[in-house]
C-alpha cells in the first residue's frame, strides 16, 4: 500500500529524469569531421555552379577548398562538424555548406539525415527550400555584429526542424568567419566605435500626435491589401496572395510604435498619470513600448488568448529577438496626445527584464503576416517597422575610462550577440515557451494529487465524474488540439533506435511539452505504470472515452466481447508493436511509415485535415469507439503496449480489492470501463488505464456487495444500540436494502449473497 510520505518523493522524480537527461545532453561529445565521406556524394558545380573540383580537406573540423583551375572560389564544409543539428530522430542533421571567403553562404545540400518528416505530410522539398532561404545571406555582417542573425522560412507542421537546420548553418557559418579561417576580409580597415548615446531624462514636455508622427518619435507602417498580395505573389505564394481580407485599396493594416520609457514620448501618449504608473511599474533599465493599429489584420492576433503570447510582432535589436506576453501587456483604451486617432487596438507592452533593449540605439518592430493556404499550412510574410530615435532625446554618453583593446576588438559583435549565438536553441525555445511549460507542469502536478489522494475523490462519485472529463477535455483541447503534445510509438522507436547507436537529447529537448509528458510518464511508470498517461494524458484516449460518454448519454448500445475473445485480442497491439521495433532495426524510416497504424497524427496533430484514407481510418476507429470504449486502446495500440512493458516494473500496489472481488462478485468486472479484471477478480495492470471506476465501486455501500454487508451490519447494531423511552420493548431493527424494507434483518447471509 502506499506510503503518505510518498507525494513529496514522487514530485521530485520527473525533475530528477530531467537532469539526468540535460546532464547527459551536456556532456555529449561532438561529432567527428566526415567531410570526405560526404564531398563523395555531390558534384563540385552543386557547391559553386563555376567550380571543377574540391581540394584537400584542411584544419579541424576540416574545411575543403573549392576550385576553378587555380583560383579558389570558396569553402564547403559540413555543418555538423561545426554546430549541433540533432534532429528527431537523435542523429544529426548533416548538410553540406558552400561560404565565400567573404562570408556569404552560396549553397546548402542536404546529404544525410533520419528525419520522418513524411509521417506528418511534409515533403523534404519544402524543408530543403525553407533552409535555402539562407542563401546569399552574409555571415560575416552577423558575426561583427551589423546585422541579426537570419530566419528561415516556416513550415508549418515543421517549425523545430526547420529552426534547427537554420540554426546549425547560421552557428557554424558565424564560428567559421570569427575563426579566420575563410581568410576573407583580413585587410579590411577597422571599424571605428560609434558615440555611444544615451536618453536625455531632463527633457521632457508635452506634445502633440502631429509633431511626434513628424518627426519619427512614433513611427508608422502603413500596408494596404493590394500591397500584400503583391508580396505574397513575388514571393511564389499564388494561393495566399488569392485570400485577401478585402479588396487591393482596402487598409490592410496601419500600425505605430514609440518608446513611451522616454520622458517626453511617454507623457504625450499615456499622459501625466499614465507615464507615472509605467515608471513605478519599470525596474531599473527596463523599457517599454507602446503599439497601436488598425485596418483588418490585427498586430495581437488570438494567441496572446489562448497561449499569452502575442506571435504577430517580435521586438529585434543587434541580432536578439524576443516576444511579448499577456504578463508583459497593458491594454489602453486611447491615446493622451492632443490630435491622436482613434485606434481600436492600442497596447503598452514592458520589455521583459532578460531582453538586452536599448532604446537609444536603432531596433526594429517585426510584423509577421500569416495567410491560410490549404486546409491546413500557412504563407508567411515579414514587415519591419524601423525605429530610430530622433537626436533631440539623446545625449553623449560620458564613456568611462579607456582601456586599450586590439584594433580588432571594435568589430566585435556585441555581449548580446554573443549570448544569443552562444545560447542553445533548445534553451531558447525553453525561455520562450515559460507559459505553456507553467501550464503543463501545473496539470502533472493535479494529476499526481489525483492519483495521490485516489480514496478521497473516488469516494466522492459525482465530483470524481467532474474531475476525470474535466481533466480529458484538458487534455484532448489544450495538450492535444492545441500544443500538439501527443505521444507516440514512433518516440520509442527513435528513442531505442538512437540508445544503441548514439545521440544528443538537443532535439527533445527543443520540444519542451513532450519532453515535459516523457519525463512524467518515466517516472508513473515506476508508480502506476502505463495508466496514467493511458487514462490521463493521452489526447487520442481522451477523445475516444469522451466520445463514447456522449454515445451513452445518447442511448447508443454498448457491446461487450465475450471474455475468451476479448483475452485473446489483447495480444494484438504487442505483436503490433513487437513488428515495429523489428522494423525500426533494419530501417527506422520504413519503421515511422508502418507506424501510421497510430491514428494520433490524423485527428490530434493534424485535426482530421489530411489525405481521405488515413482520416476513414481514424473515423472508423473512432466509431467502433462508440459502441466498444477504448476499442484502438484495447486492442491496437503500439505505445500502450511498449508502456506496458516497462510498467511492470512500479514498486506500488495502489488499486484496492475485498476478499469477494471475483469469487462470488463479478461486479467490477462487468463494469471495467475496458475489461482490465479477469473473471477471478485480479486486475490486468497491463490492460488497466487507471480510470478508478473499479476505486469508486470499492466504497460505494449500494452496489458493493461486501460494502452492503458492512452497511447493514452498521445500521443494524445502530437501530439496536439507539436509546428509547423508559418502559418502551426493543424494537426489531428495519434494515433497508435498495430504498426498501426487509423485515427480517437478521439475515446477513442473504443479504451478502445480494446479486451482483
Amino acid at each position: 500500500m502506499m506510503n503518505r510520505r510518498t507525494p513529496f518523493a514522487f514530485l521530485a522524480v520527473p525533475l530528477l529524469v530531467a537532469a539526468c537527461l540535460l546532464l547527459a545532453a551536456a556532456g555529449q561529445p561532438a561529432a567527428a569531421g566526415e567531410l570526405d565521406r560526404y564531398l563523395g556524394k555531390v558534384a563540385p558545380q552543386d557547391i559553386f555552379p563555376q567550380a571543377e573540383r574540391f581540394g584537400p580537406p584542411q584544419g579541424e573540423p576540416p574545411i575543403a577548398p573549392v576550385m576553378r583551375g587555380e583560383e579558389r572560389l570558396g569553402f564547403v564544409y559540413l555543418n555538423s562538424d561545426f554546430a549541433n543539428a540533432v534532429g528527431y530522430s537523435g542523429k544529426p542533421i548533416k548538410m553540406l555548406v558552400g561560404i565565400e571567403a567573404s562570408g556569404v553562404v552560396r549553397s546548402i545540400r542536404l546529404v544525410d539525415h533520419k528525419e520522418p518528416i513524411v509521417l506528418i505530410g511534409i515533403p523534404e522539398e519544402r524543408i530543403v527550400a525553407a533552409v535555402n532561404s539562407l542563401i546569399g545571406k552574409d555571415m560575416a555582417a552577423v558575426a561583427h555584429g551589423a546585422e541579426r542573425p537570419p530566419q528561415v522560412d516556416i513550415v508549418s507542421g515543421a517549425t523545430v526542424t526547420v529552426l534547427v537546420m537554420g540554426d546549425s548553418v547560421v552557428r557554424s557559418a558565424v564560428s567559421l568567419v570569427r575563426s579566420g579561417r575563410l581568410g576573407g576580409g583580413t585587410d579590411a580597415a577597422p571599424v571605428a566605435a560609434p558615440v555611444a548615446r544615451a536618453i536625455d531624462m531632463s527633457v521632457s514636455e508635452i506634445r502633440s500626435w502631429e509633431d511626434l508622427v513628424g518627426d519619427g518619435s512614433v513611427r508608422r507602417l502603413n500596408l494596404s491589401v493590394g500591397e500584400v498580395n503583391e508580396a505574397f505573389a513575388r514571393a511564389g505564394q499564388a494561393e495566399a496572395a488569392a485570400q485577401a481580407e478585402g479588396e487591393n485599396e482596402d487598409l490592410f493594416i496601419d500600425l505605430y510604435a514609440a518608446p513611451v520609457s522616454v520622458p517626453t514620448i511617454g507623457r504625450s501618449l499615456l499622459g501625466d498619470e499614465g507615464y507615472e504608473r509605467l515608471t513605478k511599474r519599470l525596474a531599473p533599465g527596463q523599457h517599454a513600448l507602446l503599439v497601436a493599429g488598425e485596418g483588418a489584420y490585427s498586430f495581437k492576433g488570438s494567441g496572446y488568448v489562448r497561449g499569452g503570447i502575442f506571435d504577430r510582432i517580435e521586438l529585434v535589436q543587434d541580432g536578439s529577438t524576443t516576444r511579448f506576453r499577456d504578463r508583459n501587456h497593458t491594454r489602453l483604451g486611447d491615446l493622451a496626445a492632443d490630435g491622436a486617432p482613434d485606434l481600436p487596438e492600442i497596447a503598452l507592452f514592458v520589455v521583459p527584464e532578460h531582453f538586452p533593449f536599448d532604446p537609444a540605439r536603432e531596433w526594429d518592430l517585426q510584423l509577421l503576416v500569416q495567410r491560410p493556404v490549404g486546409a491546413r499550412d500557412k504563407a508567411f510574410l515579414t514587415y519591419d517597422l524601423a525605429y530610430r530615435l530622433p537626436e533631440r532625446y539623446l545625449v553623449a554618453e560620458t564613456p568611462a575610462a579607456p582601456t586599450p583593446a586590439p584594433a580588432l576588438a571594435e568589430a566585435r559583435p556585441s555581449a548580446s550577440m554573443d549570448d544569443v549565438l552562444a545560447m542553445p536553441l533548445w534553451e531558447r525555445i525553453w525561455r520562450d515557451n515559460t507559459v505553456n511549460i507553467s501550464i503543463a507542469a501545473v496539470a502533472i502536478a493535479v494529476l499526481t494529487l489525483i492519483f495521490f489522494f485516489q480514496d478521497w475523490l473516488v469516494s466522492r462519485p459525482r465530483l470524481f465524474t467532474w474531475v476525470r472529463r474535466g481533466y480529458l477535455a484538458f487534455t484532448l483541447f489544450w495538450l492535444g488540439w492545441w500544443m500538439n503534445a501527443q505521444l507516440s510509438v514512433v518516440n520509442v522507436i527513435t528513442f531505442t533506435n538512437a540508445l544503441i547507436t548514439g545521440f544528443s537529447w538537443e532535439y527533445f529537448l527543443a520540444a519542451p511539452l513532450v519532453f515535459i509528458l516523457w519525463s512524467s510518464v518515466a517516472a508513473a511508470l515506476l508508480f502506476w505504470g502505463r495508466g496514467p498517461f493511458c487514462g490521463w494524458l493521452c489526447p487520442f484516449g481522451a477523445l475516444q472515452e469522451l466520445t463514447n460518454n456522449l454515445a451513452r448519454f445518447l442511448k447508443v448500445p454498448q457491446l461487450t466481447l465475450p471474455w475468451g475473445l476479448h483475452e485473446r485480442l489483447w495480444p494484438l497491439k504487442y505483436i503490433i508493436f513487437l513488428v515495429l521495433f523489428g522494423l525500426s532495426l533494419h530501417s527506422v524510416g520504413l519503421a515511422e511509415q508502418w507506424a501510421e497504424v497510430e491514428p494520433f497524427k490524423t485527428a490530434i496533430i493534424l485535426k482530421f485535415a489530411r489525405e481521405w484514407p488515413f482520416v476513414i481510418y481514424a473515423l472508423t476507429l473512432l466509431s467502433i469507439g462508440l459502441f466498444i470504449e477504448r476499442f484502438f486502446c484495447r486492442y491496437l495500440c503500439p505505445l500502450g503496449a511498449a508502456l506496458a512493458i516497462p510498467g511492470r516494473i512500479r514498486m506500488f500496489e495502489w488499486l484496492k480489492r475485498w476478499p469477494e472481488c471475483g469469487s462470488p462478485c463479478h461486479r467490477c468486472a462487468k463494469e471495467c470501463p475496458v475489461e482490465a479484471i479477469h473473471p477471478e477478480g485480479h486486475i490486468n495492470v497491463n490492460e488497466c488505464i487507471y480510470c478508478m471506476h473499479c476505486q469508486e465501486l470499492y466504497h460505494d455501500d449500494q452496489r458493493c456487495p461486501h460494502m452492503i454487508q458492512v452497511r447493514v451490519k452498521r445500521e443494524r447494531w445502530l437501530a439496536q444500540n439507539a436509546p428509547r423511552p423508559a418502559g418502551e420493548a426493543p424494537n426489531k431493527p428495519i434494515i433497508t436494502r435498495n430504498g426498501k424494507a426487509v423485515a427480517d434483518a437478521a439475515r446477513p447471509a442473504e443479504t451478502a449473497g445480494a446479486p451482483s
